[in-house]
């Protein structure tokens, strides 16, 4: 006997005499059957979204119209971008220049970086693509006058260095051709090589560049680790000096040969820097991990496409976070990226933690799609079989599961889903800037699913309407007539997510996704959502001064915090620029971006390059060999 029927039961019997149908029914009887008809309707309503949203086929609500605009209106567009980019430099030359960073509020400098210049070093290639040849020149003499030193006992960290400065010279050296930045280069590549003298080969975090002496503790983090091979390959193209090339090698090598089985054939993130092997099982691309990921793709795009070993070690990443760290969440179905910790075999933590880090990974997904023949990985050499040769049987069913796809149609998916709840931290906040973390509802009612098993049921229920996620949605915006703190906070419930740390810090990974975005698919929307980024930017962390971080973006009267990060410079602007640009000045089959958003040109290792360099067999495709 079903509950309703039970209840019915209850309170009208079935032997009640025919003259219950002459009188009137009581009111506490009415009552009782529109409570309980009411609880029912909740209880169906709450488990058909539970239902459909597992299953990933909630339907497409919301429905955004993007305009065609003429091409006139985003070269002015374009246009404000490098007002913008001026408005900053001008306030770091008159207030800060010569030190690191611009305060703009206080109108006074900061030396966080080396105090080298690390704006003007940074904003080189910038200043090159935009046609800024005055800023471009006062710049040069700071350079060209630096002996990369600082005081005895005084160290420079390795991995900002690489990736600011080392790549702003090697950058800026490729658009100019100005021969006296790579002289520049070659000597701060030269300082820097100390960093190396590990036990492993690893760099350590710090290097004393006036006496040549590496400090920093005996573990190090992915991101620091890993993430220079881009510029030590091509300054050892550019000098022709193998010391330089053979560090990337090494580096390649280390990573390759390391037990990953535990792992699912991902890096985690901390490493031992005296046996060159992974210290936890910490998963991520985000802080601490992100561009020791990204690196593996680029690596391989740089060299001409000619660096297996990174190209297998790009699949398994990402066939392993698009399986067990991208989830979808159970109302607004938002796709996000995660980390998950492992502490003993099945003893596995699911943080729920979304970095504003993270949104450069849907730009690596789209620039993989681009490039790479995701569907036929057997022509550029790639055997799965051996690639998962050494996986737990668990993480090989990973790759059957994609299997049952196209490829570069999930990577696609995924890209398009994650960039698009990346801009909706952004545009659900009253100042239209994204914060540095949320936090995803999970737990309770709020049951997050893995974004693939929503893929799967989509799939499987004939694939109705958008992809899991990845169709468009409505910001969220707070209901009228609140007034508590607790009806705010259950209205946020709807939100799906948690502001966990609400600073904007004048970050860039959202509007690099969206520049690579619009490159691959030629789709206006992430223009427009580019668009009303810099709008936000505008709006809330312009000063007379320049542009500073913004804290309480969640508030509709946010506090201006008094820093210019140089990376505003060198990337966020930058790919705001590229973004509205119609003509492609970098194309992305011959310029791969480091990840301080510095282009460097795609080479080719010559043949006595590869025979002087010794590259092994295992580090090129086939089609080499």
């Amino acid at each position: 006997m079903s509950v309703l029927s039970t209840v019915w039961g209850t309170f009208f019997p079935t032997n009640m005499p025919l003259s219950f149908h002459r009188r009137g029914i009581s009111f506490r009887r009415i009552l009782v059957v529109v409570t309980f008809s009411f609880v029912l309707c909740i209880l169906y309503y709450s488990h058909s979204r539970r239902t459909q949203s597992a299953t990933g086929f909630v339907p497409e609500e919301d429905v955004v119209i993007w305009p065609t605009e003429p091409p006139e209106i985003w070269a002015e567009r374009a246009a404000q971008v490098k007002n913008a980019f001026l408005d900053a430099y001008h306030g770091y030359e008159r207030y800060a220049f010569p030190h690191d960073e611009l305060a703009p509020l206080s109108n006074a400098s900061t030396n966080s970086f080396n105090r080298w210049g690390v704006t003007a070093v940074d904003s080189l290639d910038t200043m090159l693509l935009m046609g800024l040849k005055d800023e471009y020149e006062r710049a040069l003499p700071l350079i060209m006058n630096s002996n990369f030193s600082l005081p005895v006992n005084t160290a420079v960290p390795f991995f900002e260095t690489v990736i600011r400065y080392l790549g702003g010279l090697l950058s800026a050296y490729a658009l100019s051709n100005d021969s006296r930045l790579l002289t520049k280069a070659d000597e701060l590549g030269t300082k820097l090589s100390p960093a190396f003298n590990t036990e492993s080969g690893f760099p350590v975090f710090g290097i004393n560049t006036y006496e040549g002496v590496e400090s920093g503790p005996p573990i190090g983090v992915l991101a620091e680790i890993a993430s220079w091979q881009l510029e030590y390959s091509y300054l050892g193209k550019v000098t022709g000096k193998k010391e330089h090339v053979e560090r990337a090698i090494t580096i390649t090598d280390l990573l390759n040969n390391a037990n990953l089985t535990l792992s699912g054939g991902m890096y985690p993130t901390k490493w031992d820097l005296a046996t060159g092997m992974p210290r936890d099982l910490h998963l991520s691309v985000g802080a601490a991990a992100d561009s020791g990921h990204e690196y593996t793709l680029k690596q391989y795009l740089l060299t001409a496409q000619t660096d297996k070993e990174n190209l297998e070690m790009y699949i398994r990443m990402t066939t392993h976070v698009i399986n067990n760290l991208i989830f979808i969440s159970p109302q607004r179905q938002l796709v996000y990226v995660t980390d998950m910790s492992t502490y003993k075999l099945e003893d596995t933590r699911v943080s729920h933690h979304f970095e504003h880090l993270s949104c450069f990974f849907p730009g690596l997904l789209a620039l993989g799609v681009k490039m790479l023949p995701l569907d036929d990985l057997e022509s550029l050499g790639i055997d799965v079989e051996e690639l998962t040769r050494d996986l737990l049987p668990r993480d090989r069913r990973g790759y059957e599961t994609l299997s049952e796809f196209s490829l570069a149609d999930v990577h696609l998916w995924a890209a398009e889903a994650i960039a698009q709840t990346c801009y909706m931290t952004y545009a659900d906040q009253p100042t239209g800037l994204g914060p540095e973390a949320v936090v995803m509802r999970a737990g309770g009612m709020f049951r997050t699913t893995l974004w693939m098993d929503a893929v799967r049921a989509w799939d499987r229920h004939g694939r109705q309407g958008s992809p899991p996620g990845v169709g468009d949605k409505l910001p969220w915006s707070e209901p009228p007539g609140l007034v508590s703190t607790r009806e705010r906070d259950r209205a946020t419930i709807s939100r799906d997510y948690g502001v966990r740390n609400i600073a904007y810090y004048l970050r860039p990974e959202a509007v690099e996704s969206f520049y690579m975005l619009w490159r691959v698919t030629g789709d206006v929307r992430w223009r427009y959502r580019g668009w009303h980024v810099f709008q936000a930017i505008e709006r809330e962390a312009k000063t007379p001064s320049g542009y500073t971080c913004v804290d309480r973006v969640h508030m509709k009267v946010p506090v201006q915090l008094d820093l210019m990060p140089s990376y505003f410079l060198a990337e966020t602007l930058k790919y705001l620029y590229l973004l509205f640009l119609d003509e492609d000045i970098l194309p992305l089959d011959r310029w791969v971006f480091n990840t301080e958003a510095h282009p460097l040109p795609v080479f080719t290792w010559t043949p006595e390059e590869l025979t002087t360099y010794g590259f092994a067999e295992e580090h090129l495709p086939s089609a080499m060999l």
